[in-house]
């Protein structure tokens, strides 16, 4: 019976993908000032330079220890995985209102312009609970840039 089990675990774990070889997962940008290359080493020339720390962006590939991304403008490049971290924000990609609980019944705060970069504090289903500025609320989690719905 046991090795039913554990033949069964084994089976199932193996199967599992692995974090590191995800496709179309979302990092930020760590630094305020981090280089774009046209391909995955230092030899390759820099594209251009992002100047937006915490900026979220999508990764599409990976090689070696560069990661192949594309912002919400649809630009991309290659970026060293050292200038990228776990992502805790997203943009606005239309003007939204936030609501004081997550319902559009409640209480609204404030409206957020396209291309606001928040601070992403928890999501549930159809909504995120997010911080910009002094204002902390919720808004759908439609039309936006830095998690998959």
């Amino acid at each position: 019976m046991w090795k039913i089990v554990l033949i069964i675990l084994i089976i199932f774990f193996y199967q599992l993908p692995s974090y590191s070889d995800e496709k179309n997962y979302f990092l930020m940008l760590k630094n305020n000032k981090v280089n774009v290359r046209y391909g995955p080493s230092f030899d390759h020339p820099i594209k251009f330079v992002y100047k937006k720390k915490f900026l979220p962006i999508k990764i599409l590939d990976k090689e070696e220890n560069f990661r192949k991304i594309i912002d919400h403008k649809k630009n991309s490049g290659w970026i060293h995985i050292s200038q990228l971290k776990k992502s805790s924000t997203l943009i606005v990609l239309e003007d939204k209102i936030m609501f004081k609980k997550n319902t559009k019944l409640s209480r609204p705060l404030v409206k957020l312009e396209k291309g606001r970069l928040v601070v992403v504090k928890n999501c549930l289903v159809k909504w995120c609970k997010i911080k910009s500025d002094q204002f902390t609320g919720w808004i759908k989690n439609e039309n936006i840039w830095g998690i998959f719905n």
